[in-house]
């Protein structure tokens, strides 16, 4: 181990002096974040704990890199700083400019295809070792690292085992288990080739509004810490390890340092206003574990503390964690979370480097932070002593891997054995785990069901792989996919019937409740739908009313004395009083993954009637008693029955029209009509001639235009426009400016549902703010079909628009005759059709 190097805080302040306008000798203009004041989320060190980092660096290993150093060129270190996205590099890319690592987003796969096969997976792993060991250009060859988002099992590859997401994992209380999951995981993710999880994620989540949630384990940091040390074993196995390719494991990495789940309100990449003690005592906790085992690298978080963001946070990344907590391995940001940082863009941020990150995950904008930082390294204004430590950390992590000996991916141990993908063993730990998470918060009877009777399995997510799997699973999102994509994998619906069937008994499928022959019970599955990040930030701990469907169907059964057991699948505790008023069982099963058996393992009972298995599962986290928790928990932290619970008479809770408060702020139009606060306009590009449109039949523009309604999703759910020449818009505004930054920096797109009549001679598709507009060329054949087309946010900001502040973030205007309808308005990821940046 070599101790971190501590730079004098006078060079760090002269550096942060001279980079806070990272663009004046560019000719780029200023950036428009303001700079943080100067005493704003400084910690103090010296009220953290101390650790000891206890992975010793062999003298061979030291003097390999030392030598490594002495020959590197300055090139070729700045190189070793910056992780690409498989989207946006090349292998050749890697070769000229030595990258140091590459990795795989969410929605990203070799060859531009997400749902590659895994020999195609393997194939490119392959390549791209084999450029960056290519020496022919006189360089010294590191090999990269790939990392990946391996979250709940080797997510990204089509026929792996999908492990309940981490929340489900905190309320099974189960940290050898856990260990299990991590130590299958590592076996998957080395058949394909990649050496590198960005897991665990070790957040605290103090508010479940937040749309990353489900990623930690509990709000309790206590159970958090419990687990975390068990998955980073699983991993990478004891902190003595050298040469883990050897072996079956991984590189970890604990994130997001730090406060990720502290958040104001639960927005995700917000701001966290709390104390440096609960700082410390809720967020920190957890590190403490991960160091002990010897965790490999830390992902910075998003997020700030006290308007300071932690990717420039030096008295964190520096002072706290790699000083006081002695980690020693290698830190590295999130995706283009430097650009967040006061002063800073997505190209140019020296100050993350000085703040403490050794790597940049700049996944599309990889070149210009590495033209940046050479150029800053060639002038001085960097210190080469920064540089040194950045690529010592990150070439010791590499000795570590073995990686310099380890040949191409596919000649390591476990590679291209793809039977380990969703292998059996694997599977049965992912379908303990299922039934080990399963809470039941209510049961007046009815469980376990007799598996000689007839059962009745509705609900739309009773057969739908992909929404039991959430987010982060072949998409980023967790969208777009089918049960075609989970080869081995079971449903709650096939793992119901299975049961009742091998029992003797029937089950019948039917996701609005209607049946051929009347039922002894049936189970109800409802919920969320998939999402990941800030994708699912939420204005209240309440369900999508689109989603409550399910609640008329209990409530129908009910009434036919048919007992209902609702089955919620969920990220996140939600108020969901009327489906515990109208069931008779109710079980949550979070996000139980592939090895939906799990849940018939525990609802199911044995031919004479006792339990095959038993509830144990806990609550994580308080349930809501309403939507914005004014009352309090319904359920507290650690609640949750048993088959031996003693009966109680159930008491009807309160249920509370939420009006507006559950709806969607991701879709802006809908079901005929534009979201609460928004309006629909149109116009003909002259302010004085707009229409507002609220009931229809209508006209705009002097009867140039003509609104009617269309049939989508529900009767009159679009809106048709019928333009007879000339130039139209169609927007909506927003009564306040909203705010996109974030979502331009990932693959969040704007997506718009229409069906085409007649095309328009042009289209633009657009934004406009107060100071500010960007449009992008779209072309809108004839179709007889609705068509989801989707343009990517960075296109509206690449061309003009200001998406700190617009004020009519959707714009569609068209020159000549045109005739079509607009169905739905939204972000989101699952375009059918995706509009060229033009």
């Amino acid at each position: 181990m070599i101790s971190t190097t501590k730079l004098l805080s006078g060079v760090a302040a002269l550096l942060l002096s001279a980079c806070a306008y990272p663009g004046a000798d560019t000719g780029q203009s200023p950036p428009s974040r303001p700079l943080a004041t100067s005493d704003a989320g400084v910690a103090d060190p010296s009220i953290w704990p101390e650790y000891d980092y206890p992975v010793v660096v062999p003298a061979q290993d030291r003097a390999m890199i030392a030598g490594l150093l002495s020959r590197m060129t300055l090139e070729e270190k700045i190189g070793q700083l910056v992780q690409a996205d498989l989207c946006c590099v090349t292998p050749e890319d890697v070769q000229t400019y030595n990258l140091g690592s590459i990795l795989v987003g969410g929605n990203s796969g070799p060859n531009g295809n997400d749902l590659a096969p895994a020999p195609e997976w393997l194939a490119a792993a392959d390549e791209f070792y084999r450029h960056s060991v290519d020496t022919s250009d006189g360089g010294v060859g590191i090999p990269i690292i790939w990392g990946t988002d391996a979250v709940h099992g080797h997510s990204n590859i089509i026929g792996a085992t999908i492990f309940p997401h981490n929340i489900g994992l905190g309320a099974m209380r189960d940290a050898a288990l856990v260990e299990r999951i991590g130590a299958a995981t590592a076996r998957e993710i080395r058949v394909t080739g990649q050496e590198w999880t960005f897991a665990p994620t070790v957040a605290v989540p103090q508010d479940f509004r937040w749309g990353r949630s489900y990623e930690g384990y509990s709000s309790d940091p206590e159970l958090v810490a419990s687990y975390v040390g068990a998955m980073v074993r699983g991993l990478q196995g004891p902190p003595s390890n050298q040469n883990l390719l050897e072996g079956p494991y991984v590189i970890a990495s604990t994130k997001h340092f730090l406060a990720d789940g502290g958040t104001d309100n639960g927005v995700d990449q917000g701001d966290s206003s709390i104390s440096e003690e609960e700082l410390r005592d809720i967020h920190g906790l957890p590190y403490g574990p991960a160091i002990a085992e010897g965790v490999a690298t830390v992902m910075i978080s998003f997020s700030s503390w006290e308007g300071v963001k932690m990717t420039g946070n030096r008295s964190l990344v520096t002072d706290v964690l790699k000083d006081r907590f002695d980690f020693s391995g290698l830190v590295v940001s999130d995706w283009n979370a430097h650009g967040q940082v006061a002063g800073c863009t997505n190209e140019s941020c020296p100050q993350a480097l000085m703040a403490g990150i050794d790597m940049y995950m700049a996944p599309d904008t990889w070149r210009a932070v590495y033209d940046d930082l050479l150029a800053r390294a060639q002038s001085g204004e960097i210190p080469m002593s920064r540089i040194d430590e950045a690529v010592t950390r990150i070439l010791e992590v590499k000795a570590r891997l073995g990686i310099f000996d380890a040949g191409a991916p596919s000649t390591r141990p476990l590679a291209g054995q793809y039977d380990l993908l969703g292998a059996d063993e694997h599977r049965a730990i992912a379908r303990e785990a299922v039934r080990k998470s399963l809470v039941m918060l209510r049961n007046d009877g009815v469980l376990p069901l007799a598996p000689g009777g007839r059962l009745l399995v509705a609900g739309e997510g009773a057969d739908d792989i992909a929404r039991q799997s959430g987010g982060w699973t072949l998409s980023w999102q967790g969208t777009g996919i089918d049960n075609s994509h989970f080869p081995g994998a079971t449903s709650i619906w096939s793992g119901l019937r299975e049961a009742v069937e091998a029992g003797g008994g029937t089950a019948e499928l039917s996701p609005d409740g209607s049946f051929s022959q009347r039922p002894d019970a049936a189970v109800v599955v409802f919920g969320e739908q998939p999402y990941a990040e800030f994708q699912g930030d939420r204005a209240t701990l309440a369900l999508d009313t689109e989603l409550t469907g399910p609640y008329a169907t209990m409530r129908e059964l009910q009434s036919q004395g048919i007992p209902v057991v609702a089955l919620m699948i969920t990220g996140r505790p939600l108020y969901v009083n009327p489906a515990l008023n109208n069931s008779d069982a109710f079980v949550v099963a979070w996000l139980p993954g592939s090895e939906g058996r799990g849940i018939a393992d525990v609802l199911v009972a044995n031919p004479d009637g006792s339990a095959r298995f038993d509830f144990t599962g806990k609550l994580p986290a308080d349930w809501p008693r309403t939507a914005d928790m004014a009352d309090g928990a319904l359920f507290d932290l650690g609640y949750g029955l048993t088959y031996d619970s003693p009966p109680s008479a159930w008491q009807d809770l309160p249920e509370i029209d939420l009006g507006d408060a559950a709806g969607d702020s991701r879709i802006w139009f809908s079901a005929g009509a534009p979201a609460p606060r928004w309006s629909l306009l149109v116009n003909g590009g002259n302010a004085n001639a707009q229409t507002r449109i609220t009931t229809v039949p209508a006209e705009a523009l002097e009867g140039r235009v003509a609104i009617s309604a269309e049939n989508f999703g529900v009767q009159e759910g679009a809106r048709r426009f019928t333009i007879e020449d000339g130039t139209a818009s169609v927007s909506l505004r927003n009564f306040d400016a909203l705010n996109i930054d974030r979502e331009t920096n990932a693959d969040v797109m704007l997506l718009v549902t229409l069906k085409v009549w007649d095309s328009p001679d042009s289209a633009m598709l657009g934004a406009i703010g107060p100071d500010s507009e960007g449009f992008t060329e779209v072309a809108l054949p004839a179709s007889e079909a609705w068509v989801r087309y989707g343009v990517p946010l960075r296109c509206l900001r690449e061309h003009g628009a200001s998406v700190e502040q617009l004020t009519e973030p959707f714009v569609l205007r068209t020159t000549g005759s045109a005739d079509y309808a607009i169905g739905e308005v939204r972000l989101g990821t699952d375009a059918e059709v995706t509009l060229p940046c033009s």
